[in-house]
């Protein structure tokens, strides 16, 4: 593919096979918009890997037809790759005000806010792109200024829905009514691009309204120490839990510096006017323990976050038996085994735990089934896209669609070029996506071979060999081997003699290709030690010359 013509394109980099790491591109008269540039978290199949990337190699050749990026709330999913390609795409990024400033940080903090224009869109606000004319409509989630976008194009207009619910009761902001949604719909929409995530939820999500109660009280009734761990970009909570602290006449300590930032986004940005004045870790220990409650970062099992090393006994804050650690956040598929790590190191101190199975400390920020039909009701879309999910959510969207009355609904994944009109929905194609990761300070493919060998290092271990080679080329004295879990034990003297003394048997005689030599020798030690540990580890070898 080379420019989209008369038509209107979409284009998933991101998000649509996996939840996060979202980026959507929409195409028409031969350019591009983008749609959010988010990031997700590595799990143990990226040994050594925070987060991972998406990888914009279609996007990226295509720069000049790239006329910006949107974005439509602040989550790190929807934002979080932003520092890492904003300045090398060199468009502009637009969002507002709350989202502005978060992106704003992240920019000074990789020195970059003089090398990308932020335009900062005021809430309910309209701009122009090229052929594209955008328009913020204000939706619940569970952030601040959850958008979704209202795209017009000379091929018909796109609601794309960005990450929602719908709640009577949000605290933060004022998401756009029945009526005003409707009024939408009768505009008429082509297509509804759509969150899948909670597809699978026969309940709608529930009402921060509902939390906010709970929690002020199970924290009232509490007579220790109270730690409530939730998700640092969930503002809705935050405010929440600043007011259950005032609520229950405790005093605010807060423990992750991306609750800090946005504590302090929040302040700027005017949502948070009435947020309680916080203590540090040294205050809130000498405070007596029914009056102080901590908010923590950590509740996914991220083994640094605050609350792991509280767990681990390596932070200021210090728990005794009787405390108690609400988790006021979902589990998120794939952190039960870390998850069930710390709170076991908790149980072991005897701290108590209340989870949203105990309590109805959490809700959704994403639409269950109820929710998506009273969506679809309102915007009615000739074509449903589902978005925002692995491929059993979205698969399931796209059949719920169908039943519910929409017309034409498409299943497409990562790469796959969606024509929506004229004449759509079809797939015309498919463009190579993938995924990068964050290696220290270097940005590599996630299937390359610096990952693929340290998986193989992870698994089988690895085996260094230094041989040494006399002015005749023989093999001078004993091969040194060094073991890197290579799981020997006890036995590993007795492998490496036998090691060694192999290694002379094969090469009485001088060495001839030293290339063969090494090779040679590489396969030999990984046989043996595959014969005495049924593993095969990584083998490394040096040829010293005399």
């Amino acid at each position: 593919m080379t420019k989209p013509q008369k038509e209107l394109l979409f284009l998933a980099l991101g998000g649509s096979g996996e939840i996060g790491m979202n980026v959507n591109l929409y195409g028409c008269d031969g350019k591009w918009v983008m749609v959010d540039l988010g990031m997700t978290f590595a799990d143990s199949g990226y040994p050594g890997i925070d987060l991972i990337l998406p990888d914009l190699d279609f996007i990226e050749k295509r720069g000049e037809d790239l006329l910006g990026i949107v974005l439509t709330h602040g989550h790190e999913d929807h934002i979080g790759a932003v520092p890492y390609f904003a300045a090398d795409l060199d468009v502009p990024l637009f969002a507002t005000p709350f989202t502005a400033g978060l992106v704003r940080r992240k920019l000074e903090e990789a020195g970059l806010e003089k090398d990308v224009q932020l335009n900062i869109i005021p809430n309910e606000g309209s701009f122009d792109l090229g052929p594209f004319d955008f328009r913020y409509i204000p939706i619940a989630h569970s952030i601040a200024e959850g958008n979704a976008m209202l795209i017009d194009t000379p091929y018909g207009r796109i609601f794309h829905t960005g990450d929602w619910k719908l709640d009577d009761e949000p605290l933060l902001g004022v998401p756009a009514t029945p009526e005003q949604l409707t009024a939408i719909g009768d505009e008429g929409i082509l297509a509804m691009v759509c969150d899948s995530t909670n597809v699978f939820n026969e309940n709608a999500s529930g009402s921060e309204g509902d939390v906010r109660r709970n929690l002020m009280r199970v924290v009232e009734d509490i007579r220790t120490r109270v730690i409530v761990t939730t998700f640092a970009s969930n503002a809705a909570r935050l405010q929440t839990l600043g007011e259950v602290a005032v609520h229950a006449g405790r005093t605010l300590c807060v423990a992750g510096r991306s609750l800090h930032r946005m504590i302090e986004n929040g302040r700027e940005t005017g949502y948070f006017k009435d947020f309680p004045p916080t203590v540090d870790f040294e205050e809130a220990m000498k405070l007596p323990r029914d009056q102080v409650m901590i908010i923590a970062t950590g509740g996914q099992g991220e083994a640094r976050a605050a609350l792991g090393r509280i767990a681990g006994d390596t932070h200021k804050i210090k728990l005794s038996a009787g405390d108690h650690v609400l988790f006021s956040s979902k589990q998120i598929p794939g952190n039960e085994i870390a998850i069930g790590r710390i709170q076991n190191q908790l149980a072991a101190k005897g701290v108590v735990m209340i989870t949203e199975r105990q309590e109805d400390i959490h809700v959704s920020g994403h639409p269950g089934k109820p929710e998506l039909a009273q969506m679809y009701q309102w915007i009615r879309p000739e074509i449903l896209v589902p978005v925002h999910g692995e491929i059993r959510h979205m698969k399931e969207q796209t059949r719920f669609g169908l039943k519910q009355g929409i017309e034409k609904a498409v299943f497409q994944q990562n790469g796959d070029v969606v024509r929506l009109a004229p004449g759509g929905p079809k797939i015309l194609g498919q463009e190579r996506t993938g995924r990068l990761v964050v290696d220290g300070d270097v940005i590599i493919p996630a299937d390359g071979q610096t990952l693929n060998q340290r998986r193989k290092v992870a698994f089988n271990g690895a085996i260094s060999v230094a041989i040494g080679l006399d002015s005749k080329g023989r093999i001078s004295g004993q091969p040194v081997l060094k073991l890197l879990g290579v799981p020997l034990e006890d036995d590993e003297e007795d492998f490496l003699d036998e090691v060694g003394d192999a290694i002379h048997k094969a090469y009485p005689k001088p060495v001839g290709n030293i290339e063969k030599f090494n090779e040679d020798i590489r396969l030999l030690v990984r046989r043996r030690a595959s014969e005495w540990t049924g593993k095969k580890p990584i083998v490394s070898v040096l040829v010293v010359e005399a």
